[in-house]
This record gives C-alpha cells, sequence and structure tokens, in this order.
C-alpha cells in the first residue's frame, strides 16, 4: 500500500503539512552574512589614482565594498629615520582590515595588520596563512603593488588600500 493513497486524504494532508513545516524551519535556520557596511568620512583622502596604485584598489573594480575611513596615525624620531605610520581602515565584505608601516630610511621594514576580519573560524583560518604572505610580499616589493592571495581575495584588496594609504601618509 503506498503513503499517499486516493483513499487516505488526511494522510496525504499531514504528510503535505509536515513537508512544509519542515521546509521553513530550514530556511529560517539559514544565518545569511551580513551586508557590507559602507563608512563614509569626509575627511578621508581620496583614492590615488597614481600608476603606482593596484588595479584592485580602482573604485570601477566592483571587488571592493567598501570605502577607506579611519584615522592615520604617525609616530617615529626624526633622528634615526624610522616612521610608523597607521593606514586608513579599508571596511570589507567580511569585516575591517588596516595596515601597520614601519618606515627606515625610505624603506619598508615592517608591516604589520592592526584589524583584520577574525569573527569566525573560516576568517582565523584564511588569514592564518594570507597575512603572511601578504605581509612578506609588501617588505619584498617595497610598494602595495602585491599579489592577491587566492581564497583571500577581499582581504587582500582591503590589505593594499590600506598599506597604500599608510604608505602615502609615509611619503612613499
Amino acid at each position: 500500500m503506498h503513503a499517499l493513497n486516493k483513499n487516505r486524504p488526511l494522510r496525504r494532508v499531514m504528510l503535505a503539512s509536515a513537508t512544509t513545516v519542515s521546509g521553513i524551519v530550514l530556511l529560517l535556520a539559514l544565518k545569511p552574512h551580513t551586508g557590507p557596511t559602507v563608512i563614509t568620512d569626509s575627511a578621508a583622502p581620496a583614492p590615488s589614482s597614481s600608476a603606482s596604485a593596484t588595479p584592485g584598489a580602482t573604485a570601477g573594480s566592483g571587488t571592493a565594498s567598501g570605502s577607506g575611513s579611519g584615522k592615520s596615525g604617525k609616530s617615529g624620531s626624526a633622528s634615526t629615520g624610522t616612521k610608523t605610520v597607521t593606514g586608513n581602515t579599508v571596511q570589507t565584505r567580511w569585516g575591517p582590515v588596516q595596515v601597520r608601516v614601519t618606515v627606515r630610511s625610505g624603506k619598508i621594514t615592517d608591516v604589520t595588520a592592526v584589524q583584520y576580519p577574525q569573527d569566525n573560524p573560516r576568517d582565523q583560518q584564511i588569514n592564518s596563512y594570507a597575512l603572511p604572505q601578504l605581509r612578506s610580499e609588501a617588505l619584498a616589493a617595497q610598494s602595495a603593488s602585491i599579489d592577491t592571495v587566492s581564497g583571500a581575495t577581499y582581504t587582500s584588496e582591503g590589505y593594499q588600500q590600506s598599506l597604500q594609504s599608510a604608505l602615502d601618509s609615509a611619503g612613499l
């Protein structure tokens, strides 16, 4: 005997109701990621359009969902020629990215990610391999013209934009 027998309409109604309720519960259980937050700051400098800007940093690329904002901090000693500059905070799809750069005698000597997405285990996994790779590429290139890390596109582009703003603030 088949479960959807025409002689048993109540059984069909109960089965259809249970299926509908299960489907609704599954749909409501899905937790979509929050949409991108765009932070605007009238005091923030416009993105650089010079030849040294990275292709991912252009406004028309459509890959980064936020604009740079935040404050750039500078510290250092004039006698040693060392400057430490913090770049703008760049809001990406998965969270803010901000970079601090140390420059000595016109050369980048250190790059540190001050802020980066780390809200869930997947963010932590991605950034555990992406941030060291971005740092080493920035030190090798001595500029913000670095490659995007596969699997960490949004973090890479935010890193590049924040690094470029820090280098601009440092005068490089």
